[in-house]
């Protein structure tokens, strides 16, 4: 979604027909400050869709920024000024904060994870499961926690899961009919395909035309065989129940990526506050 589209919409879901709290308590020419106070260690990040709120609502508004996406954020840091009239600080106060504290969290779960593994020659990716309509800022906060996008949605990548090929007949014809629905169509779009074991590895490669196996919820032995047995002839992808507990185990096996939808379907967010000054 487009944030500009993403705002509004924020906007007219939390504002309806007037903040009338603000609009009854505050002049309509009252000028005030306020200060985003970090409550929390970690990863900050969604500095941008905070200052593009604030300017959305009102123009007028001043945005000083103190720190940046990414920085290392701890109890009683400071990472924005706003300045301007009070009524739209008060109005914009809540959604800058549900925002800044779901990517905070984002970030800083994604860089936990990325720091275990940061050693070794594997990219930690994020998964389509993400809140609806906020996916773009929360991929943007697994980037800035140091991880990597993984396809956008359905339009951008083929991603041929279990259902897909029970569904189609089976692996073969899958991927057979995935490589001419995109011949036909002339589209630019890569093939990933799932495999639940060892002999789907080896009918993914005789099928051929497959950019990156998805090795589904193998232990790191099973995932281990499964990476020599591709031999780096396509990436490989590890998936289905790592943890912050057992990631380096499977970043071992020596596997090109690692997706986990944990990075953001569960997350804690950072603690964030803005208090007047």
């Amino acid at each position: 979604m487009d944030l500009q589209e993403f705002i509004k919409l924020a906007l007219a879901e939390d504002v309806g027909n007037g903040d009338h709290t603000s609009l009854a308590c505050i002049p309509n020419n009252a000028i005030g400050s306020a200060k985003l106070l970090v409550k929390d260690n970690g990863i900050l990040a969604g500095m941008k869709i905070a200052e593009a709120i604030f300017n959305t609502f009102d123009p007028s508004l001043k945005f000083e920024k103190i720190l940046n996406d990414g920085a290392e954020v701890q109890f009683g840091d400071i990472a924005f000024l706003v300045h301007g009239k009070s009524q739209s600080i008060l109005t914009t106060e809540r959604l800058v904060l549900n925002c800044m504290q779901r990517m905070s969290g984002i970030a800083t779960q994604t860089n936990k994870i990325v720091l275990l593994v940061k050693d070794l020659p594997v990219k930690i990716l994020d998964t389509r499961k993400t809140t609806p309509c906020m996916r773009t800022l929360e991929k943007q906060a697994v980037v800035i926690g140091g991880g990597f996008n993984h396809r956008s949605g359905l339009y951008d990548m083929m991603m041929i899961k279990d259902n897909h090929t029970d569904y189609a007949g089976g692996i073969s014809l899958a991927i057979e009919k995935a490589k001419k629905y995109i011949s036909d169509n002339r589209l630019d779009i890569k093939i990933e395909v799932e495999a639940r074991n060892i002999e789907e590895v080896k009918e993914i490669l005789s099928a051929g035309g497959v950019h990156r196996i998805l090795l589904d919820n193998f232990t790191p032995e099973k995932m281990k065989d499964a990476v020599v047995h591709v031999n780096k002839k396509i990436e490989t992808e590890a998936s289905g129940g790592i943890t912050m507990d057992n990631v380096r185990e499977y970043a071992l096996t020596g596997v090109n990526y690692i997706s986990m939808g944990a990075l953001t379907h569960s997350v804690k967010s950072l603690d964030l506050s803005l208090k007047a000054v």
